[in-house]
């Protein structure tokens, strides 16, 4: 036992120095904003986005960055979406409206509604947003500003993550923990491997002739992680790929509350471990009960620095992600055990095939 006492403990000492990486070496869009002013296609997939939409347009129209078209595609929402977009439609020509007629089979929602909107953009660039994501500062011309310096054919960013209850403070964070201990960023960047590879469809940036040579969403149609999964691929055909994490200039609210958060990455926390329910069961069992080995086994200097280890990684993840230090400090026993929860509700949708979101089997 002893040395899977030292495993665990090599472990999340690895963990740290992953999370410190992120931290000093964190590739935020501070660039000058570009001056070329190519046409950007903003992208919005919207269902039932009636409380999002009007904020993340305005934030859009608002943007430094000139020469942007705007495109929501409706994709058969049941409340005011479709309004919301057609009256500002009506007050700026760079917003258009396109109407779902419907969803054929074998896709999911949101990667048909992105196909269908990239089909219909003229822009060198194609942004995909979601709906929910705010916007401030600029952050259009800096990321293509990002863009274009590393020759990306993907620029894909985390926004900060704003959360309002106690269900979303035990859950949100957990996508960060994993992330940013298990992935140097900057390797996303600078390796080969496409195991070094991630992704936020919240918002993804791609140049247009990559986009087109790939169709990446039509590749990855009925897949819930495509995200992942397209930057995944991009970097298998030598493609390069950037990921970054966000600041104040580009925020979102995913979820409100508590079991709308466990429904959301119930879809999704298993593609962080390349898709392996083992993967991310081990990983979920060496950091949330790990440090019993290590205490029943190392000595109390050991054991006092490895949990010297487990908080400061703590401590950098929530650094870098702009979240609360205190508060994820303190929840940290809590979100472990809701890590457990979202493995375990993601393995039964997987087996029953039963989850919904936005009134959709997906």
């Amino acid at each position: 036992m002893i040395y899977l006492a030292y495993i665990i403990f090599t472990f999340t000492l690895i963990q740290l120095i992953v999370a410190l990486i992120n931290c000093v070496c964190v590739q935020r869009p501070r660039v000058a904003p570009c001056t070329s002013c190519e046409l950007v296609s903003v992208l919005i997939p919207a269902r039932n986005e009636e409380n999002n939409i009007a904020g993340l347009l305005s934030d859009l129209l608002r943007q430094e960055y000139p020469n942007i078209e705007i495109i929501v595609f409706n994709d058969l929402s049941t409340d005011r979406t479709e309004e919301i977009v057609r009256q500002m439609a009506q007050t700026d020509t760079r917003i258009r409206l396109v109407n779902s007629e419907g969803l054929p089979v074998g896709w999911l929602g949101k990667n048909y509604a992105c196909h269908c909107l990239s089909l219909m953009a003229k822009g060198e660039y194609f942004l995909f947003l979601d709906a929910d994501v705010r916007l401030k500062d600029g952050i259009i011309g800096r990321s293509v500003a990002l863009a274009d310096q590393y020759k990306t054919g993907l620029l894909s960013i985390f926004p900060k993550q704003k959360m309002g209850s106690v269900g979303e403070y035990l859950t949100v964070p957990i996508m960060n923990y994993i992330l940013l201990t298990l992935l140097p960023l900057v390797l996303v960047r600078k390796s080969a491997f496409s195991s070094m590879a991630a992704a936020n469809g919240q918002f993804m940036l791609f140049k247009r002739e990559r986009y087109l040579e790939i169709m990446p969403h039509e590749l990855f149609k009925n897949n819930r992680v495509e995200d992942i999964e397209i930057a995944r691929y991009l970097k298998r055909k030598k493609i390069p790929v950037v990921c970054s994490v966000g600041d104040d200039t580009i925020t979102c609210r995913m979820y409100h509350g508590f079991q709308e958060a466990v429904n959301g990455f119930s879809k999704n926390v298993i593609g962080f471990f390349g898709n392996s329910v083992f993967a991310a069961l081990l990983f979920w069992i060496v950091t949330t009960f790990g440090f019993l080995v290590v205490w029943s086994e190392l000595s109390t200097v050991l054991c006092c620095l490895f949990l010297f280890l487990i908080v400061a990684t703590r401590v950098a993840v929530s650094a870098v992600s702009k979240q609360s230090i205190l508060l994820n400090v303190l929840l940290l026993a809590v979100q472990q055990l809701m890590l457990g929860w979202l493995i375990y509700k993601a393995v039964v949708h997987r087996y029953n095939r039963q989850l919904k979101w936005k009134g959709r089997s997906v």
